[in-house]
């Protein structure tokens, strides 16, 4: 299980989404086709396109696939399954039969698929999950650390606070496999600096209206709150401590562009904090590794990558937090830094639409 897959599910709808899931569920599009015998076939199998953060993954997947130097080897395509395993089942089976060379998965279900890829390998077709990743041993997988995602964020409200302080966690989802890692994760952190007090821990549910109004019934009966470590929903809680004229506390939260926009002071008040995020561009490094494992270029072994991360002084508008983009938008679509595991444009997370003049480097290097 994933949040990707159920919390953000619980996120409205924006106008991109609608166009995008206009069709039938079971979608059989083109990405970006391109010409000539030479190239390699690679499709992205995708379980739904039901909220902003997966219109982001295939949006910027297709513009991968329209930049060099994927425009010039690979010949992409995008099938969108509805959220059925057996759809989805059925579109890998048709592309077994015509034979791609790689197939890109962000699944249904974690070993509802394991038949079909086990197909695929036997063909000699690179498999490379992410996301929501595939059991079949046979597959490669692009994914994060949820556990890290949990120290990561809760070790820089220790960091911040310099060991000292009283702490709130705002968790996502009860029972899933982010959830239950995040929190784990966390709460390895708090519990080896007793000086970190948790004195409340309640369910945001991955979703920035719902954290605003399980924080808002909160904070009444809480003390001064020196720090929180948020798993998703931030920009909610922190203007539900604004609605309630509290102090405003060190925020360690997700990716989403509200939350940055406070942390950068676009919006105010402006925070201090850090945030980091499951990225839509997984798809794009899961693109990278099949044709590079296809090409003999990379090995043949699954990629953990880094999350992106920013905090207040290091974000910078129009490259890691968007003025003019919804506060839903997730803006880790692109990574940023020196170490960065790929750069983006707007437009590629937006459109669809390659970034001018670029050619599109993807870095698998740990920071």
């Amino acid at each position: 299980m994933n949040l990707h897959r159920y919390g953000r599910l619980l996120v409205a709808a924006v106008a991109l989404v609608v166009a995008a899931a206009c069709s039938s569920p079971a979608t059989e599009a083109p990405a970006t086709q391109a010409t000539g015998a030479e190239k390699l076939k690679i499709a992205l199998s995708n379980s739904f396109i039901g909220n902003q953060w997966r219109v982001e993954m295939e949006n910027v997947f297709k513009a991968a696939c329209a930049m060099p130097p994927y425009v010039d080897q690979v010949d992409c395509s995008v099938y969108n399954a509805g959220n059925d395993v057996s759809t989805q089942s059925r579109q890998i089976s048709n592309l077994i039969s015509q034979g791609v060379d790689g197939i890109v998965i962000n699944a249904a279900s974690t070993s509802g698929l394991n038949g079909v890829v086990q197909q695929a390998c036997d063909r000699g077709i690179v498999v490379v999950s992410f996301d929501n990743t595939v059991d079949a041993a046979c597959g490669l997988t692009v994914n994060t650390d949820q556990v890290k995602f949990g120290q990561q964020l809760a070790q820089f409200l220790v960091d911040q606070l310099k060991g000292q302080g009283k702490v709130i966690m705002v968790t996502g989802v009860a029972g899933t496999g982010a959830d239950n890692d995040r929190n784990k994760g966390a709460k390895e952190v708090f519990a080896a600096n007793p000086g970190i007090e948790v004195v409340a821990t309640y369910s945001g549910m991955w979703d920035s209206a719902t954290a605003q109004r399980a924080t808002s019934g909160q904070l009444p009966s809480l003390p001064e709150i020196d720090g929180v470590w948020v798993s998703g929903g931030t920009d909610g809680v922190i203007k539900a401590f604004s609605a309630a004229k509290r102090p405003m506390p060190v925020f360690a939260g997700e990716a989403e562009n509200g939350f940055r926009k406070y942390m950068a002071g676009i919006l105010t008040p402006k925070v201090n904090g850090m945030s980091i995020g499951q990225p839509p561009f997984l798809s794009v490094i899961a693109l990278e590794l099949a044709r590079g494992v296809i090409k003999n270029e990379h090995p043949k072994q699954s990629v953990t990558i880094p999350f992106p991360v920013v905090t207040s002084e290091t974000l910078v508008p129009g490259e890691t937090v968007f003025p003019d983009l919804p506060d839903s938008f997730f803006a880790d679509f692109t990574d940023s830094g020196p170490n960065a595991t790929v750069i983006l444009c707007q437009e590629a997370a937006t459109d669809g639409t390659p970034c001018p003049g670029k050619t599109l480097d993807v870095n698998f290097g740990q920071r």
